[in-house]
């Protein structure tokens, strides 16, 4: 009896001691408001200037901080930079709007863009607001919309660079100059709850684009824009994506890789859920031909498509016109290899529901279709192409996996 009293006791001070604890850490956190800094809100004046002074403090403070962005209230924002190293870890919650300038001439010595937050590790972005590229000026000044103008780019909405153990969640993010949301050079992403959107002809507004990021999540998030719902480029590997509804917009996308001959690689992608509506593509990965290195590792997996232009589709000759000049075939290619697509099901509204078009060259290689089933809007099978593949295995796969088969 008397043993158990000692350890109950001894129990009792170790919970005590984490309590203390607790309450130390509590006490260490502090909340920053941008309010303080002279920021009105009104989506009127602006406020850049008194985002810069709050994030001086904010990331010069040793304790734990809490940043806030007051809600029913719209930020007017020039380009700003968010720079790290910070002393502490940051959590910023943005519960109103910012507003994105649309004077195209405040982004003339940074035009790639709007807010980026470089080198700040351990930081989270959430709070349930709004992040307003406020992009038509962009769109309406876009080559792809009037052929005549000068191709340039345009500012990211929100770029995380060098940001390592990131969080971001429960924001919505629209009308980005260009892309929405990039996630580059860093380790350690945790992005979910996300609601993207910008209008189905906005040009080059890609949603979550990832770089050379590795291990990264995206979960339960709805992005609807004018290019890709999700981009996966050079650098990328371990990027896990599951909850994802799409549309409208270009798929999700693994590229494009290789431009201008250069070297590119990404490896093991998974998509585990995902439903995509209307969209342009389904499933793809797209190479320019002339590239070097690979795309491998890739499982596709456990998704419904309604209406969907091209719902499996590799490209390794693939070719934006509005780049340059185009050839279709080349001595080298990004190497496509160990890619799987399984259970997918759904309706397409082209008459090629799977489209191979793999490289003479460097061919595809070890490609597995698995419980897939894609018919036409009207219940008919369509068409699959299968061109330029090594070690191609179909397990009830519909349209068939049949050599009569438009071979390329």
């Amino acid at each position: 009896m008397k043993k158990n009293l000692e350890i109950i006791s001894r129990f009792q001070r170790f919970k005590n001691l984490e309590k203390l604890d607790e309450e130390e850490d509590q006490a260490k956190v502090i909340t920053i408001s941008v309010d303080r800094f002279g920021a009105k809100g009104d989506g009127k004046i602006d406020d850049t200037n008194a985002f810069q002074k709050a994030w001086k403090e904010v990331c010069s403070s040793s304790n734990v901080v809490n940043f806030v962005v007051s809600k029913n209230k719209k930020y007017l924002l020039k380009p700003i930079k968010f720079s790290g190293p910070c002393k502490s870890s940051i959590t910023m919650q943005i519960y109103g709007t910012l507003l994105a300038s649309d004077d195209t001439s405040d982004y003339n010595k940074d035009s790639r863009h709007w807010l980026i937050f470089d080198s700040v590790q351990k930081l989270v972005v959430g709070g349930a607001g709004v992040i307003n590229g406020n992009g038509k000026i962009w769109w309406q000044n876009s080559c792809k919309i009037n052929k005549k103008l000068h191709c340039k780019v345009a500012p990211t909405a929100l770029t995380f660079y060098k940001c390592n153990n990131l969080k971001v969640k429960d924001l919505k993010i629209e009308n980005a100059q260009q892309i929405h949301l990039l996630i580059e050079k860093c380790v350690g992403v945790e992005v979910s709850k996300l609601v993207v959107s910008s209008p189905e002809n906005s040009p080059n507004t890609d949603g979550i684009h990832i770089t050379n990021t590795q291990n990264i999540q995206i979960s339960d998030s709805t992005i609807g824009t004018g290019d890709d719902c999700i981009s996966i480029v050079d650098g990328s590997q371990k990027v896990l994506a599951t909850g994802i509804t799409c549309g409208p917009g270009h798929g999700i996308s693994i590229g494009s890789l290789g431009g201008g001959n250069s070297e590119a690689h990404v490896s093991d992608i998974h998509v585990n859920g995902a439903k995509l509506y209307g969209t342009t593509n389904g499933l793809r990965i797209k190479t320019w031909p002339g590239g070097f290195g690979s795309a491998s590792n890739i499982k596709f997996q456990n998704v419904a498509m309604n209406n969907v232009k091209n719902p499996i589709i590799i490209d390794q000759n693939y070719c934006d016109q509005a780049d340059g000049p185009c050839k279709a075939e080349t001595d080298s290619a990004i190497q496509v290899k160990n890619v799987i697509y399984q259970n997918i099901k759904g309706t397409s509204a082209t008459n090629d529901a799977i489209n191979f078009n793999c490289s003479k060259k460097i061919p595809c290689q070890g490609i597995l279709l698995e419980n897939v089933k894609l018919l036409g809007g009207n219940g008919e099978t369509p068409n699959a192409i299968w061109g330029n593949i090594n070690n191609l295995t179909c397990n009830n796969v519909l349209p068939e996996c049949k050599k009569t088969q438009k071979i390329v």
